[in-house]
């Protein structure tokens, strides 16, 4: 699975931290469910690592989830609707984004965002006649996943057949979609976290309603459990090697993960920066995952990236040349995507015990959702606009610029305008540059932000709206939920004493 490496000067330390994770029988003791890998303390370890014998039983099972999808076809659905956030919701993207529509299948769509026009416009393009609506999460109490439900239930005027939940047992959600008799209720491994769960029902499910070949993705993940199981050799093994590149670099300074992803799975880059940086950053520890943003010639790089490639790419051999560590991994086409979930879980998780961190806690992503509470319950506060130029003045060498957008995700005049600045400043300050779309970073990114090493720069954009959506139930709306969001997370920046600040948009796409 790792086609090439040219590490360079980290090779020894790679090499140092591959026979570390041997001696310890990191594998093995994965597989076995050994939370004492990472911790003493089983919370949250122990109770966590149901994705590796998830794979077998979703191939098991698939045809449930495909009987409701043929049956909602059957009943003259055209859509489908996923109302999730982060892990509920990233996987389900990467497949509409990757494979589109199927023959037999729904025309599936994501909504993991607050703002009003995005909701309003599920409602105008799509027809919610013909519309079902996939309510995921695990928790069955996201407040956003809440809020869609309680928009989308009034306005279809409470028809459960239009309805399919996805979360664990026994919460609140699947004790209202049973209530409510939704068309289906899928409960999930409750011992699978949310960035885990790509390969469980929450992938599985909308994969079925978009028509994908499921059984196919599930096989291709199943033969990679077995190359990456408990009885191949430390030496030879795929994930124990990338999780010593990732841990050895972020220990030796190379905390700047760089994906080069080829286009036709460039949205597996979502995926992987909630895997990257829920899991890795924290205690002040941490790999920045950098995704979406286009290689540059080299002398554009500081000294603190490692660059991991999904196949090979135009540039890399410069890169490496010069000195950048570079990792190819083998591709053949996206339906290696099965194969590559499940490698990078393994890696990921197994790096933790590298970087001597827990992989499956979320410790510091309560602090905005909190922040979120309060301001809602007092106001919004009246945050000033600080220069852009004032913040980009503070970037120095082995920091990383994160711009956060509270806007429409549907606007890809300025998303592109954002991702355009993003190269300028990463071309002329030498630091690694991110773009994350608020509210999904707060549920991806976000833990890194607060609970990672405090080098980030953060450049946040709060969007106008023409129009609010209101929530059925509570005193707010869609607009007003969006800005407490985005004064939530600021306001917890800054209690932790990072260099954050609301900047104007049109002053943020003119700067230089």
């Amino acid at each position: 699975m790792i086609e090439r490496e040219r590490l360079g000067a980290l090779a020894d330390r790679v090499a140092e931290a591959a026979a570390d994770l041997a001696r310890r029988d990191a594998v093995p003791r994965m597989w076995a469910g050994d939370h004492t890998l990472w911790s003493d303390d089983p919370t949250e370890i122990a109770d966590r690592l149901g994705w590796l014998p998830v794979i077998e039983e979703s191939r098991a099972n698939y045809a449930e989830a495909d009987g409701v999808a043929v049956a909602a076809k059957g009943d003259g659905l055209a859509a489908a609707v996923v109302l999730g956030m982060g892990g509920s919701s990233l996987f389900p993207e990467v497949l509409a984004r990757t494979f589109g529509k199927g023959l037999a299948g729904l025309d599936l769509h994501v909504l993991d965002t607050t703002d009003p026009a995005a909701i309003q416009r599920v409602e105008d393009q799509l027809g919610l006649e013909r519309t079902l609506f996939v309510v995921a999460s695990k928790s069955g109490t996201t407040l956003e996943t809440r809020s869609h439900l309680a928009h989308f239930w009034e306005r279809t005027g409470g028809d459960g057949r239009r309805f399919v939940a996805i979360t664990d047992p026994g919460t609140e959600l699947a004790a209202l979609a049973t209530d409510r008799r939704f068309r289906a209720v899928f409960e999930n491994r409750p011992d699978i976290g949310g960035r885990y769960s790509a390969l469980s029902w929450f992938g599985v499910v909308p994969g079925a309603l978009l028509g994908y070949d499921g059984p196919r993705l599930l096989e291709r993940a199943s033969e990679a459990a077995v190359a990456l199981g408990p009885s191949v050799a430390a030496g030879t093994h795929a994930g124990l090697r990338l999780a010593a590149v990732l841990g050895a670099s972020a220990l030796a300074g190379r905390d700047k993960l760089t994906l080069v992803l080829p286009g036709e799975i460039a949205s597996f880059g979502l995926w992987l920066e909630q895997l990257v940086a829920e899991s890795t950053g924290k205690q002040g520890t941490g790999i920045v995952p950098v995704a979406g943003e286009p290689l540059g010639s080299p002398e554009v790089y500081g000294d603190d990236r490692l660059f991991v490639a999904v196949g090979s790419a135009p540039g890399l051999d410069e890169l490496a040349a010069a000195g950048h560590p570079v990792v190819e991994l083998a591709y053949e086409g996206p339906d290696d995507l099965g194969p590559l979930v499940l490698l990078w879980e393994q890696a990921v998780a197994l790096s933790g015990a590298v970087l001597g961190i827990n992989p499956f806690d979320q410790p510091d992503v309560a602090s905005a959702k909190e922040a979120t509470g309060r301001v809602l319950a007092e106001g919004l506060p009246d945050l000033r606009i600080t220069p852009v130029t004032e913040l980009l003045d503070q970037v120095g060498p082995g920091d990383y610029l994160a711009l956060q957008a509270f806007v429409d995700p549907g606007d890809t005049a300025l998303l592109g305008g954002l991702e355009a600045a993003r190269v300028r400043w990463r071309d002329r300050l030498r630091v690694a540059t991110t773009v994350g779309v608020g509210p999904r970073f707060l549920h991806s990114t976000g833990q890194l932000h607060k609970g990672g090493p405090p080098m980030g720069v953060f450049l946040q954009v709060l969007g106008e709206d023409g129009v609010d959506v209101p929530i059925p139930g509570a005193p707010y709306g869609f607009s007003t939920l969006k800005a407490a969001q985005a004064a939530g997370d600021l306001l917890s920046l800054r209690d932790r004493g990072l260099r954050a600040g609301r900047v104007r948009i049109d002053e943020l796409l003119e700067a230089r």
